[in-house]
């Protein structure tokens, strides 16, 4: 197999850089590892930015929904045919229609192989109440490949076969701090969403406060429900909270740096990148068993689980690894082995391998071939 074979030509459809959330994250980060072991890989935005004067339309609501979508198709049709494998990155509900949608049809016009790579943790919710439409889209590209085990479930409820790749460690500098103990200095990097649950964090730190008034809570994240969760910080009473809004990826390292334990209280979750940074961190992590979450964090042996909306719960943990050094440290350290798992070494073989397979799917590359059987274990793992 000479070279250009062996490395197809891929196209990644996701949200730019200018979006918050770890879906986004995992996209760039996996185009940047992809160009550096040199894949020729190109990237269109979902949510392109209009040229020139156009670029004012953002401001009014429903006129910039329209203009990004013409300038996206247009960048999907102009892209397309030039690369040999379509990966569109996924989340749920009207997002789904809005962005993957265009981009399965026009890789199928087109007959491209398409990889969607779904992301959200709220995909039971989504396939449970979703149109036809949406579940016929879904089968139509060669693979459906998720972060974790537990939306492969997720979608073998609903009759869809998923292969999972986990999401890895991306791009942020974390220094690996073995903790001997820990000071109550807590940090959370999520979005200001409902389905995150910040405010069971705020309820969690003021049982916190009661016991150590000199504790502290910072929130990394930006969202729609910042206003409120400030309210709720007040009527807790609560000093020593800091919304730290949205952090830039060459900072985010230090935060970690300067806390000591890692909060999530999420009540939706598939597979946190802010929960694989943590364990790289060496923080002792206290999280709900929301979703995914319990396919990566096992209660007592790499960190601690408590019940969704359990803030006494929660509190409860975070106090007992201030009080216990010894098992502050075991977790310290088993987060940092831990944190081996999810590198770009450790999963770029299962990206590379899908890719190549189906770069060599003659029902999509050459019309004239069809009588090739793919291997079991190749249709297996791509869905097909």
């Amino acid at each position: 197999m000479n070279d250009e074979r062996s490395k197809p030509r891929i196209l990644i459809i996701a949200a730019s850089q200018r979006a918050l959330g770890g879906q986004a994250v995992m996209a760039h980060q996996l185009l940047a590892d992809l160009r550096e072991d040199g894949y020729r890989v190109g990237f269109v935005p979902v949510d392109p930015r209009p040229p020139g004067i156009l670029h004012h339309l953002e401001s009014i609501k429903f006129v910039r929904t329209a203009v990004r979508t013409f300038f996206y198709l247009i960048a999907l049709l102009r892209a397309m045919p030039n690369y040999d494998v379509i990966h569109i990155f996924s989340a749920s509900y009207s997002s789904f229609l809005i962005s993957p949608a265009p981009a399965i049809l026009l890789s199928r016009f087109f007959r491209k192989a398409a990889i969607l790579n779904y992301h959200s943790g709220e995909a039971e919710d989504h396939l449970a109440h979703s149109w036809r439409i949406t579940k016929w889209l879904m089968r139509l590209p060669a693979c459906i490949v998720v972060p974790s085990p537990y939306l492969v479930s997720v979608f073998q409820r609903f009759g869809f076969s998923a292969a999972a790749i986990p999401n890895y460690l991306a791009g942020a500098a974390i220094a690996p701090v073995e903790r001997k103990r820990v000071q109550p200095k807590l940090l959370m990097t999520r979005a200001l969403e409902p389905l995150y649950n910040i405010p069971c964090a705020l309820r969690a730190f003021r049982l916190v406060k009661n016991k150590y008034p000199q504790a502290e809570l910072t929130i990394a994240g930006e969202g729609s429900q910042r206003d409120c969760l400030q309210r709720l910080a007040a009527e807790l009473d609560l000093d020593n909270v800091t919304f730290a809004g949205r952090i830039e990826r060459a900072e985010i390292g230090r935060y970690y740096e300067k806390h000591d334990v890692f909060l999530n209280t999420s009540s939706v979750d598939n597979m946190p990148v802010s929960i694989l940074e943590a364990f790289a961190a060496g923080m002792p992590i206290v999280s709900t068993a929301a979703g995914g979450i319990p396919f990566i964090v096992t209660d007592r042996l790499n960190g601690c689980l408590v019940g969704l909306d359990d803030h006494a719960a929660a509190a409860e943990r975070i106090i007992e690894l201030i009080e216990n050094p010894a098992e502050a440290a075991r977790l310290s350290r088993a987060g940092l082995v831990e944190s081996k798992k999810y590198t770009w070494r450790a999963v770029a073989g299962q990206w590379k391998e899908l890719y190549r397979t189906l770069s060599r799917t003659p029902e999509f590359n050459d019309p004239l071939e069809s009588d090739v059987e793919i291997p079991a274990t190749e249709r297996h793992a791509c869905g097909v």
